[in-house]
């Protein structure tokens, strides 16, 4: 036990914080002036990227972070050594079969990033093929992202895309299986999508444009050409859209998907014709989303037309006459149909009912036959895996919850049962029946059930003195599912609950869900948040002095507003790459990724939704006041949340916030982007140093040693 006369870490840090003059940009004044508002931004300039005093003034917020959380140096050292203890550094995931081969991803002990293997049906895994080390890839780079080797039907080639600044710009790369031969395009931008043509003579893709980023043109190569004389297959005009590419089931047919959160419209093209050109399924219209595949000789329709929950229509040959289309899965107002995977003698149908997913099973062969897949925990997780083979009668899938590791598992459709391939291992002694789970429905202000996930330890005692780090995310209809990590551990070990505020915003209830937290519906994501976290303080769970809100990217925006809003209610705030600059970004249509928001936020340049956004926009929205513990994280590199929102955020607040002795911390990562590290190891760096300000804040105790990694046994 500590001794008394020692300063805890919390003393020590603010201690260091109020001797340490903190970081101050310069104000320059710029004005924006929209609808009759004039509004004064006079941190504007930080904007401008190859700024001398932008880098400064950023690397100067590292160095009064490292200075004044020095004192906490050793347990962030610890943390990272507990995560690091956990992790099997050389393991493998379960292969799955496509073709001739079966396909899998491998890690090396002490090595970043994935190794893509695959070997023949039915050998041994001595006869490994390497297909891509990205270990060798990033030899020499301060960051490393590649996309997933895409493999032609034949195993002969396949395609990946690479990205060594950080920004999201992956170049296309084929290479040859037979030689090892390799080439590609260092000025194609992919947007990440990749189809073969059945015969391997072509490599259809999508890129971006490079400075909004949207995804907008479809390419058809030669294999063998130079990228250069690439066709342009299809180009999205509108400028809210994206354009997506896939191959039916049957891999026929290039499908082609133009929407933003959910397709709109559908184009496709024969590819077993030659000369073949595309086709409109349905023009888009107003609020309908529509999305296709093709097998056995029928087109199969997801669309929300009279269902706002989505219902599944077919239609035999390509006749794309609307009144042709024949229902086959009806509307179900309590259960949202999220997708399908079509096999040879079943119809596996992906659903949303009650906030988890589930797993419906169909006999193709008997009309009306259906089945769930029963899983133990009252809230998890469970995602359809690599199925490509429409003639298996094995499911792949995984399962997941806040205390349950990752597992694959393989479900025969015939026999009903469950076959668990794997559940990824923790190190160290890991139980899951140390810790419980739990599913609450709290009343938000208008009635409204917001379902919220907790995993604790089960030693747990609800009487207010346990910390508290509350999640959530509620954008662009991403449910926010509860899923197991073994960083966690380091927290739930501290005696720490671990909550996940299922808010409006995502589609955890259904597509109405999602509607109800956008647009002019948006300030409903922030109130549920907040009545989540007082409902939980009511209760026991944990106490506003012991209670944490931590959110990401449009998370973040969540962090500032709830911030903003209750700056009472949280001890402290944790944002990653914080969307906090709104009103500024979106009435920008050159930064990345702005025009297709329009429909999540509103467009600016219309007065009224002018007024949504400006009613919550973080930065728009601070005052002079008292705001809680603050750490704020960035990636100079993020394509997708610029790095200047929060640094104009963190510097206006510091000249704002009247309470000093809060910490406010900014750290930005010069050589990532939007997720941070792109390296397994280096991420856990970041991930110590938010869970090292929770510890420090709560003051909470030691890892339970019964429950801990000993950094010793390694």
């Amino acid at each position: 036990m500590q001794q008394s006369n020692v300063p805890s870490l919390h003393t020590q840090i603010l201690e260091v914080a109020q001797r340490t003059p903190e970081p101050r940009a310069a104000e320059i004044p710029h004005f924006h002036e929209l609808h009759g508002e004039k509004r004064e931004d006079p941190y504007y300039w930080m904007r401008e990227r190859d700024n001398p005093a932008v880098l400064a003034h950023l690397e100067g917020e590292n160095a009064y972070l490292e200075s004044v959380f020095q004192p906490a140096k050793s347990l962030r050292t610890a943390l990272y050594d507990e995560m690091l203890a956990r992790i099997v550094q050389d393991d493998s995931t379960v292969p799955y079969p496509k073709g001739h081969y079966l396909y899998y991803t491998r890690f090396l002990e002490g090595k970043e990033y994935p190794v893509y293997c695959r070997q023949r049906r039915g050998e041994d895994r001595a006869a490994e093929e390497v297909l891509l080390d990205v270990n060798a890839l990033a030899e020499g780079h301060k960051f490393c992202n590649a996309l997933a080797p895409v493999v032609s039907h034949d195993g002969t080639l396949f395609a990946f895309g690479l990205d060594l600044t950080g920004r999201n710009l992956h170049r296309p790369y084929i290479v040859d299986t037979r030689n090892g031969s390799r080439y590609g395009d260092s000025g194609r931008v992919l947007a990440g999508d990749f189809a073969w043509s059945p015969d391997g003579n072509f490599l259809y893709y999508n890129t971006k444009d490079e400075e909004t980023l949207r995804p907008d043109r479809i390419w058809r190569h030669r294999l063998g050409s130079s990228f250069e004389e690439d066709q342009l297959v299809y180009e999205e005009s509108d400028e809210t859209l994206y354009a997506h590419l896939s191959l039916s089931r049957d891999r026929e047919w290039l499908l082609i998907h133009s929407g933003y959160t959910e397709p709109l419209e559908c184009r496709v093209m024969d590819l077993t014709l030659p000369g073949s050109s595309l086709r409109c399924v349905r023009a888009k219209r107003p609020g309908i989303h529509y999305s296709v595949d093709h097998y056995d000789g029928r087109w199969y329709l997801l669309h929300n037309d009279q269902a706002p929950n989505f219902r599944l229509s077919l239609c035999d040959g390509d006749v794309f006459d609307e009144n042709q289309w024949t229902p086959f899965l009806d509307h179900d107002p309590e259960v949202l149909i999220q997708g399908f995977e079509l096999f040879e003698g079943y119809l596996v149908v992906f659903e949303r009912s009650g906030g988890m997913n589930r797993i419906n099973i169909r006999d193709r062969n008997v009309p009306g036959s259906k089945h769930y897949i029963e899983f133990r925990d009252t809230s998890y997780d469970c995602w359809l895996g690599r199925n490509e083979e429409p003639g298996e009668t094995l499911l792949r899938l995984h399962y997941t919850s806040m205390t349950t590791p990752v597992s694959t598992f393989d479900y025969d459709m015939q026999q009903r049962k469950l076959i668990l391939r794997k559940e990824n291992p923790v190190r160290g002694g890991f139980n899951k029946e140390n810790y419980v789970t739990e599913y609450l429905q709290v009343p938000a202000r208008d009635g409204t059930l917001i379902p919220v996930s907790l995993a604790s330890l089960r030693t747990h005692r609800r009487d207010g003195s346990a910390p508290m780090v509350l999640q959530a995310y509620g954008s662009y209809g991403i449910s926010y599912d509860p899923a197991f990590s073994t960083n966690a551990l380091s927290l739930l070990n501290r005696g720490f609950v671990l909550a996940i505020a299922h808010i409006r915003g995502g589609k955890e209830m259904g597509w109405n869900w999602y509607e109800q937290g956008r647009l002019a519906h948006k300030m409903n994501s922030f109130y549920d948040f907040i009545d989540c976290a007082e409902h939980l303080v009511r209760n026991g769970y944990c106490s506003p002095k012991l209670l944490f809100a931590r959110g990401g990217s449009a998370g973040g925006l969540l962090m500032g507003a709830v911030m903003n809003l209750r700056p009472d209610l949280f001890c402290g705030i944790l944002a990653n790459v914080p969307f906090v600059d709104v009103l500024t970004t979106m009435s920008d249509p050159g930064i990345p990724l702005t025009t297709g928001e329009y429909q999540e936020w509103g467009n600016p340049a219309d007065a009224v939704q002018y007024g949504w956004m400006r009613a919550y926009s973080p930065y728009d929205n601070v005052v002079n006041g008292e705001y809680p513990h603050l750490l704020v994280t960035t990636g100079f590199s993020d394509s997708q949340v610029q790095y200047w929102e929060p640094a104009k955020w963190v510097a206006r607040l510091r000249v704002r916030r009247t309470r000093k002795d809060r910490l406010l911390l900014f750290y930005t990562n010069l050589d990532a982007g939007h997720g941070g590290a792109s390296g397994r190891f280096e991420r856990l760096r970041e991930l110590a140093l938010e869970y090292a300000f929770a510890i420090v804040l709560a003051e909470a105790p030691e890892a339970d040693p019964v429950l801990s990694i000993s950094t010793r046994s390694q």
